[in-house]
């Protein structure tokens, strides 16, 4: 195989991985919203809260290391990848990203 090749082949690695865990992290995101949260301020259950917030917390480190890699690998502006993180804040945001981005 030649440089090219292998390049390409990295790239595209990387940017199916990042396409799953923008939706893991976006899947994970709206249940510590929309599930956990209302489990432990409207029937003081805060277990939930623990388990998915620190799932979440994992998939958003590994989100934002593959958004990083993804930029050097594919020379991406720097715009491209502070809107690729900003959107990480937002509900069905790296939904979005994966879409219209990450392809």
């Amino acid at each position: 195989m030649n440089q090219n090749t292998e390049i390409s082949k990295a790239q595209s690695t990387t940017l199916k991985r990042l396409r799953l865990i923008a939706i893991l992290e976006g899947i994970s995101y709206l249940v510590l919203l929309f599930i956990a949260m209302p489990l432990k301020y409207f029937w003081g259950l805060p277990e939930m809260v623990k388990k998915i917030g620190m799932v979440h917390g994992w998939l958003f480190v590994l989100y934002v290391l593959l958004l990083a890699l993804a930029h050097y690998q594919m020379k991406w502006a720097w715009s491209k990848t502070i809107l690729g993180f900003i959107l990480s804040f937002i509900p069905f945001g790296t939904f979005y990203a994966e879409k219209k981005m990450f392809r």
